[in-house]
């Protein structure tokens, strides 16, 4: 059992000698030239066109603070539109009696939903929702699997280009 990790050792520092006595290869001049063009060209960018790391604290900071009263002032208004489509379809359903056929079957649908809701398990709901991801990445990959079989041909498919 002591031999192994020592031959191991010995293996590695062979190879390493080997590797280390090889000749180092320059890179083509093309490539290098193309290397450092663009490495100067995105230098030369101005900071808005670079990655976020690179823009200016303060820009940074306020770019911050916008996306954050974005997403709060989203979450105020849709709390204000909740409750004004609350106000709205009350005001709607009075003026249009023909809709209440249509408001009595959602509003008797949602309750059953509701019902549902407290009558099955938790963990039933858990489970079918699971079983669902599993049967919609088992159909995924059933079709991934068809179209390989059926539309590839494998004589074919590395010649396209």
């Amino acid at each position: 059992m002591n031999e192994q990790p020592e031959t191991k050792d010995l293996a590695e520092q062979c190879l390493n000698h080997v590797l280390r006595e090889l000749p180092l290869r320059r890179a083509p001049a093309t490539l290098e030239s193309r290397v450092l063009k663009e490495l100067k060209r995105g230098a030369d960018l101005p900071w808005w066109r670079r990655g976020f790391g690179s823009w200016p604290f303060s820009v940074r900071a306020a770019f911050v603070a916008g996306c954050g009263a974005i997403i709060g002032s989203t979450l105020l208004e849709g709390s204000w539109a909740i409750a004004g489509v609350r106000v709205l379809n009350e005001a709607v359903i009075q003026s249009m009696s023909w809709m209440h056929p249509a408001v009595a079957a959602v509003t008797s649908a949602g309750q059953f939903a509701a019902l549902l809701e407290r009558v099955i398990p938790s963990t039933w709901l858990y489970g079918v929702i699971v079983a669902g991801a599993l049967l919609y990445a088992a159909l995924f990959g059933l079709g991934a699997a068809a179209y390989r079989t059926l539309y590839l041909q494998p004589s074919i498919a590395g010649d396209r280009r």
